[in-house]
């Protein structure tokens, strides 16, 4: 996949992408698309069976840094290098929203997850997720048919001083949980280097888990309560969670950078520097 949407688009750097969801009983290679966020701002959309570009949209000024489909695959979600959160419709190659609450720090993260209209008492189909690099995320409940979107929750998390001579800081990410619904997982650089989940019904922290350095990368795993962690110190660590067993693995030779478990939960690819790993999750 990415040798390809390289040699489509060979000027530009890919940022970041995103698979569209199979819609419910889509058969064929048709439905194949993927999303991909560029380095001058653009976003274009790729049919994967026919591997050619489809639609070129530019809702950005400055580098895309998250990009993620709505639950139902008719929205794209964007984010900038300058915290700026863009809506677009990949139908009309349109742009419906600019949202400036994350404006001056770099979204690291998009995600969408299905809702109830009558969860924590506000109108919407959907609920998705902005994380900032400054610790902050915005959580919302959206239903773009009716051009609605209501932000439910603000996060900010606490950061003491940043040492001298560290070049850069972990990165601020955020995940809804996918076994406890209404609650979410966030790690990055902070007072102490945890996990955190946190419940959007308390409007608290409910539980707290202690890592050994500060993640670089986290995924969670759609069929059992399993966490995976990425640190810079070239270790993974599979937690199952919140209160479970936890388990190491020294197979990278630099930073995890990024870890997916695949949507059935039985795999996790993880990356660093160039190699990929993927890894047989048992018991999922």
């Amino acid at each position: 996949l990415c040798p390809q949407v390289s040699t489509l688009v060979p000027l530009q750097s890919c940022q970041c992408l995103a698979w569209k969801p199979q819609p419910i009983g889509a058969l064929g290679a048709e439905s194949q698309h993927v999303v991909a966020g560029y380095s001058d701002g653009t976003i274009r959309v790729f049919s994967i069976s026919r591997t050619e570009m489809e639609l070129k949209m530019h809702p950005h000024a400055v580098a895309l840094t998250a990009v993620a489909y709505t639950t139902d695959g008719e929205i794209v979600l964007s984010g900038g290098k300058d915290g700026l959160v863009a809506v677009s419709s990949p139908r009309t190659g349109m742009t419906i929203r600019i949202l400036t609450d994350h404006k001056g720090s770099p979204i690291t993260v998009i995600q969408c997850t299905g809702k109830q209209y009558y969860d924590f008492g506000v109108e919407g189909s959907e609920l998705w997720l902005a994380t900032s690099s400054d610790r902050r995320v915005s959580i919302w409940a959206s239903d773009w048919l009716k051009d609605k979107c209501e932000l439910l929750d603000w996060l900010s998390f606490p950061a003491p001083a940043v040492p001298e001579g560290l070049s850069s800081l972990p990165p601020s990410l955020a995940a809804f949980c996918p076994w406890e619904h209404g609650t979410l997982v966030y790690v990055g650089f902070g007072m102490q280097k945890e996990v955190l989940f946190y419940s959007l019904r308390k409007k608290q922290v409910v539980e707290r888990i202690s890592l050994p350095y500060f993640a670089m990368s986290l995924s969670l795993s759609p069929a059992a309560r399993f966490l995976a962690i990425g640190f810079g110190e070239r270790l993974l660590r599979l937690l199952r969670g919140p209160a479970g067993a936890e388990q190491d693995y020294a197979g990278h030779d630099d930073a995890v950078h990024l870890c997916r478990f695949t949507p059935s939960g039985r795999r996790l690819f993880t990356a660093a520097y160039n190699a990929i790993l993927v890894w047989e999750t048992a018991g999922s």
